[in-house]
């Protein structure tokens, strides 16, 4: 009788070793797109950007394109094997650059409309 509730236990073990690498599996990847999509987000909020800003004073978005192009080469060479912490690292980090980007924008829109009061 001793087997069974071995079996059993080794069998228990088993499962949750499994159940706990798929669960780990799929919240990277969702870590991972998210990552995505805020690059895609970012890079077209940037395109837009530039568009609006035309080329009063420059190119103020150059540095932010850039930036997004040094981010997405990393996510292609590191993404597939980056753990969790370091894709919602990359996700914050676009989404703060977003959050500036549309701060200088609203300024850039506030100096514009009372130059042309």
């Amino acid at each position: 009788m001793q087997p069974i509730p071995s079996l059993l236990l080794a069998t228990l073990i088993a499962a949750a070793i499994v159940l706990a690498w798929r669960h780990r599996v799929r919240r990277r990847h969702r870590a991972y797109a998210r990552v995505l999509d805020a690059a895609d987000t970012f890079e077209a909020r940037l395109r837009i950007a530039r568009a609006q800003i035309g080329q009063d004073g420059g190119d103020p978005v150059r540095d932010a394109l850039q930036e997004m192009l040094r981010q997405r080469l990393w996510l292609q060479q590191h993404g597939a094997s980056a753990d969790v912490t370091a894709l919602e690292a990359m996700r914050e980090s676009i989404e703060q650059a977003q959050a500036r980007i549309d701060r200088q924008l609203a300024q850039l829109a506030l100096v514009r409309a009372g130059g042309s009061a």
